[in-house]
């Protein structure tokens, strides 16, 4: 169980240094290829008379090239000599949504990398949507904490549910999960369904006791938000990587109702691989 090629989704403008840092460790552990990404789209200056600024546009998409330039010198310093498999480097400046860019390369990668989002959401030039990351790709998305705690190897904390975008995570996280000291299956299940779930969570650590990995059963009760319970575990058995699925009731849904999947994006101080 491996990972042949990685992606790193860089942003511009800022410092990708534990993003590039956790990229270099996975590249050596699963002897794999990177390609790096980024994105970018120039803002639309618009006159007082309704004309386009053509002198801001021009001014900015030499800014917007010289990040890019920044980003990629950024990331061919850490991984050279370090990465196995190939290195390449693929960026685009243009007015599409970014996020349409990152996943049409996605097909040529097995795991997309990128960092949590601290900067501003609504910052058209430069952030990418996370959560419409990990719904377009088609690949698995590792969120990476931009400060806090590194991915040690040391405990992976698997959220579970019996949903199909919770058995494609657990699926397509299992190069990293071979590779952990400990791993946790959980549930979060209110005190009516408590039977089930352990039945449930118990089918998934046969399931991945048939792929030689050992895992640890557990079933906590509802607390009225599954994201709070399981960060809270997280946090008590100091595991390093949270495993789950992505927007298992809709997206507009999960938007509105304050959804797991939005707070485990939100709230990431720990690396969190999520699929949808």
């Amino acid at each position: 169980m491996s990972y042949a090629t990685l992606m790193l989704h860089l942003e511009l403008g800022r410092s990708n240094a534990a993003l590039l840092t956790l990229a270099a460790d996975l590249a050596e552990r699963f002897q794999a290829g990177v390609i790096g990404v980024s994105a970018c789209k120039p803002a639309a200056f618009v006159a007082g008379d309704g004309y386009i600024d053509g002198a801001l546009i021009v001014a900015e998409c030499r800014q917007l090239a010289q990040e890019t330039e920044v980003a990629e010198a950024e990331f061919r310093a850490a991984l050279q000599g370090r990465v196995a498999g190939p290195l390449s480097w693929r960026s685009t400046c243009d007015y599409t949504p970014l996020v349409d860019f990152i996943a049409h390369q996605a097909g040529a990668a097995d795991l997309i990398l990128t960092a949590a989002v601290k900067g501003d959401l609504f910052d058209a030039s430069h952030a990418v949507d996370t959560g419409s990351l990990v719904l377009q790709a088609g690949r698995p998305v590792l969120v990476v904490p931009t400060a806090g705690m590194p991915l040690r190897f040391d405990h992976a904390l698997v959220a579970s549910n019996n949903s199909r975008e919770a058995r494609r995570a657990v699926f397509d996280a299992l190069p990293l999960l071979a590779r952990m000291a400990k791993v946790s299956v959980v549930e979060v299940a209110d005190e009516a369904d408590m039977a089930d779930a352990r039945t449930r969570v118990a089918d998934v650590v046969a399931w991945l006791a048939a792929h030689h990995i050992d895992a640890t059963p557990l079933v906590a009760p509802s607390i009225k938000d599954d994201a709070e319970a399981i960060y809270t575990l997280a946090q008590d058995q100091g595991a390093d990587l949270i495993v789950a699925g992505g927007y298992g009731h809709g997206r507009l849904r999960e938007w509105v109702l304050g959804g797991v999947t939005r707070d485990l994006l939100l709230r990431a101080d720990r690396c969190t691989l999520l699929s949808h």
